[in-house]
Parts: C-alpha cells; structure tokens; sequence
C-alpha cells in the first residue's frame, strides 16, 4: 500500500522542504519507489531538484485544478526511483480559484486516486500555512510528518497544527495519522537544542524520531547546486542523518505491517 505523507509546519524555515527532498532521496537510495510533489507555491523542492520553474509546464497546480492527471506533471530526476510533481507561482491563486468550487478540499486526493500505486512513498511538501493547499494535501494523506525547529518558538504552533489534524480527522479523513515528529537544526553546542528535544520527547514519546537532523552547512548549500545533499556529499553529517531516517521510516513500516498481519491471523 503507498503512504502518502504530507510534510506540515504552518511555520517558515522549519526544514519541512529539506527533509522532503533528501528523506525522499535516502528512501529512493533503499530501493523505494518515491514521488514528491512540491505543493508549495515558492517551489523550492523543484528548486532542489534542479527542476526549472517553466510556467507553461505542467505542475502541481495543473494537478490540483484537474488540468492534468499524474503521469502528466510527473519529472524524473537524476535519482533513480525517485520522481517530482513540480510547482510554480500559480500555485499560490488556487485558494481563490477554488472557493467557488464544491468538494475543494478533496481536489489534490481526487487526483491521486489510484494514480499513486506505483510508488512506496508519495510526499507532499505543503507551504507554512494551514490554508487550503495544506489542507488538500491532509485530506489526500495518510500520514503527517512534522519537522521541528530545536528553537523555542517553533513549538509554539505545535498544538495548533495538531488540533487542524484532528479536524481533518473528523470530518474529511479518519485515516490520517501523525507518522511522527522530525526535530530539525538540532545543535550540540547550543542548549536550548537539548531543553527542546527533552520537552518534546517528554509530551510526544514515540512519536518523535529517534534521529534528528543536525544543523549542517552542506545541507544549507546543496539546493544551489539543485541536488538532494546526499548526492552533494553523502559523508556530510547532514547527509548522513537522512540515511539513518529513511531507515528508521521503514523499520517502523515494517514493524507496524507485521503487526498488522498477526492481528489479522490471530483475528
């Protein structure tokens, strides 16, 4: 079954594009197939990519407006397994576009319906907002990854983003579940980094990931040179980090299938 998981911070610069574009590219590496689809109207995991923004090319908002179906927005990369729903400025008028439409939340999952199969993991890097581009891409999702800023603000949203996940939930998809927390830009040398890991772990347990994902210059550099960080220097700490996520991802996939099938069997 594909997992289709939504990267959400209504917060700036958290490192929800980062991790979209090298977790994807650390899970292509293990030999998934993996589609991410930039749903950010800045288009900075096209960006990242090296995907030019063309606007006569068709994107994410072809996709969303029903434009175009998957296969026809879809670009390969220079990595293999892995594919990018690119994004452009236009992105951005589709919350006004839509308002008259009926059913404009469910537009992004009409689009995916049975069109995904092919891939392992789909992910969808929504823009630092809770409008209603992300909340197309909730309503398509089946899970929510967070990053998490190690600073003191970035967890201010936390509940806010939480309780908008609750109301997807319950009114337009009760399969939606928070896959976990990501803590970004972690510092060793700085001890708000560590005041903040021990306050999340404390009030989210194992939903927070075991890894964490370090501040890193290479990381920072990688997308001007429009390649994921692990093909920009795989020894890089940075690099490094998102390899030890895309495997903690799929154990934790795996674990939770086998778990799934005993019940079954027991059932």
């Amino acid at each position: 079954m594909t997992k289709i998981i939504a990267l959400s911070n209504q917060k700036g610069g958290v490192g929800k594009t980062t991790t979209a574009v090298n977790l994807a590219t650390g899970l292509a590496a293990c030999g998934k197939k993996v589609l991410v689809i930039d749903f950010d109207p800045q288009g900075n995991t096209s960006t990242a990519f090296g995907i030019e923004k063309m606007v006569n090319t068709k994107n994410s908002y072809s996709l969303l407006m029903h434009d175009a179906t998957l296969s026809e927005v879809v670009h390969k990369t220079n990595v293999p397994n892995l594919d990018v729903v690119p994004s452009t400025i236009h992105l951005s008028g589709a919350e006004v576009e839509l308002v008259p439409v009926m059913a404009r939340e469910r537009r992004l999952e009409d689009a995916l319906f049975e069109q995904v199969d092919v891939y392992d993991y789909v992910f969808i890097d929504c823009p630092p907002s809770l409008g209603l581009l992300t909340l197309n891409a909730l309503t398509a999702a089946t899970d929510v990854l967070v990053p998490l800023q190690c600073e003191f603000f970035a967890m201010e949203g936390l509940s806010q983003l939480f309780q908008t996940i609750d109301l997807v939930k319950k009114n337009l998809n009760d399969k939606l579940k928070l896959n976990g927390v990501l803590l970004t830009m972690f510092d060793t040398r700085n001890k708000l980094s560590s005041v903040v890991e021990e306050d999340v772990r404390r009030h989210l347990g194992d939903k927070v990931y075991k890894t964490m994902i370090p501040r890193n210059v290479r990381v920072s550099e990688a997308p001007s040179f429009g390649k994921p960080v692990l093909l920009h220097d795989v020894k890089c700490a940075g690099a490094q980090a998102y390899i030890k996520l895309a495997g903690e991802i799929i154990r934790r996939d795996v674990k939770a299938s086998t778990a799934v099938l005993s019940m079954e069997v027991a059932a």
